[in-house]
């Protein structure tokens, strides 16, 4: 039995025995025994006992199979430049079984983008098991990942066994406990590793995608993550862009997650109009895509259940005057001389739209009634300027970019 279930963990056993007892029977079922039936038998039981074992044994390999495909859709949305690009380096790294390190805000999508390689790849067919590091308590985590063994429980599998042929995911990476580390990074060298309490090697064949929100170099300076296996996961570097770098795609996310919304829990079926649609390319997402499905689920909850959404149902549009032609002024605004506010309502403002446009100054100059190169000289005179970031063209102030280096 022990020999059985150290090397066949999901076939189920059926012991026999003319030398049986309830203690003999009792620790079986505790190494993972089936059912344990003594002789003389009758032939009838034995096939009864037989089909209920194999049905169990089907029904918690569909449970696994479940859990693994349980989370975030590998489905990717957007037209902008940043999401092309990402899905331009997406794509060249599904065939093969390179390891990747997606890096971004929390929020931004890391997952949906590991899932979509993992679709699109030779793998897709296996499992796809997620490792979520920052809630796994630092001293379950060997059990969690390598499994363990004992004599009165048998064994438990990991989930490095459950990804065998396919893919781990290491969600936020950099929470992973220093014990852990230097063991992961002996698994990356040998694809072998030992179930806690267990001395037998365990194979297996994985393909590690990795993720993070934090700068892992300055964890490494810190202490608190392993150059070494920085190096080993960090074979193909992915930058998933922020919400605020592709708001271009942000009514394409919105009426994809109204009509997933309305799908998956029946909430009313609703579009953006166009002004609350444009209001939301302009608002803060610190959240990004997170936030965004956040927005839309409370507003089809909590707003009028008809019709497109208007902007007076989207968050802090509710506190706006009444009155027609009043907008809100900031308490930052109303303390600036009027110079001094005006600019800054006209650096802001445009940074928004240029932003909105995916850094295209021409359609941004069409949408504000602007000449092009009336809109030039204002934004040199605002301070405001274009560069590529994540393959996009993004606006910012002259000076935060090389205060952000």
């Amino acid at each position: 039995l022990k020999k059985v279930k150290s090397e066949y963990l999901h076939v189920p056993v059926v012991i026999l025995s003319g030398h049986g007892n309830i203690a003999i029977a009792v620790a079986a079922i505790k190494q993972g025994a089936y059912d344990f039936i003594e002789k003389p038998f009758n032939i009838d039981q034995l096939l009864v006992v037989i089909r209920r074992a194999m049905e169990t044994s089907r029904l918690r390999r569909e449970n696994l199979a479940l859990r693994q495909k349980d989370g975030p859709a590998s489905e990717m949305i957007g037209q902008s430049t940043a999401f092309r690009t990402l899905i331009s380096q997406l794509d060249k790294v599904t065939k093969s079984n390179g390891r990747v390190m997606l890096t971004g805000a929390s929020g931004t999508g890391k997952e949906v983008a590991a899932r979509y390689i993992h679709s699109h790849s030779d793998r897709a067919s296996s499992p796809f098991v997620v490792v979520n590091c920052a809630a796994i308590e630092p001293d379950q985590m060997e059990r969690v990942l390598f499994g363990q063994e004992s004599s009165d429980k048998g064994i438990t599998e990991g989930l490095l066994e459950q990804a065998n042929q396919g893919v781990v995911y290491f969600d936020e990476v950099a929470d992973m406990p220093l014990a852990a580390q230097s063991k992961i990074l002996r698994v990356l060298v040998d694809q072998q590793f030992t179930r806690v309490g267990g001395a037998k090697k365990m194979r297996v064949d994985l393909r590690v995608i990795s993720s993070t929100n934090r700068n892992l170099k300055q964890a490494i300076d810190a202490g608190d993550f392993r150059e070494e296996l920085y190096h080993r996961l960090n074979v193909v570097p992915i930058a998933v862009p922020s919400l605020e770098e592709r708001r271009e795609d942000i009514p394409e996310l919105a009426a994809y997650f109204l009509e997933q919304l309305h799908e998956g829990q029946g909430l009313p079926l609703r579009t953006l109009s166009v002004d609350s649609a444009a209001l939301m390319q302009t608002m803060v997402w610190p959240g990004n895509v997170r936030q965004l499905k956040n927005m839309i689920e409370r507003v089809l909850i909590l707003g009028d259940g008809q019709g497109p959404i208007e902007c007076r149902e989207l968050p802090g549009e509710n506190d706006a005057p009444a009155e027609e032609g009043r907008v809100v002024l900031s308490g930052a605004l109303a303390t600036l001389p009027l110079r001094e506010a005006r600019e800054a309502f006209e650096r802001e403002y445009l940074l928004t739209q240029i932003n909105r446009f995916g850094g295209n100054i021409s359609r941004t100059a069409s949408f504000v009634g602007m000449e092009r190169s009336a809109l030039h000289r204002k934004l040199k005179s605002l301070g405001v300027v274009t560069s590529n970031k994540a393959g996009a063209r993004v606006a910012h102030v002259s000076g935060e970019e090389e205060e952000e280096r």
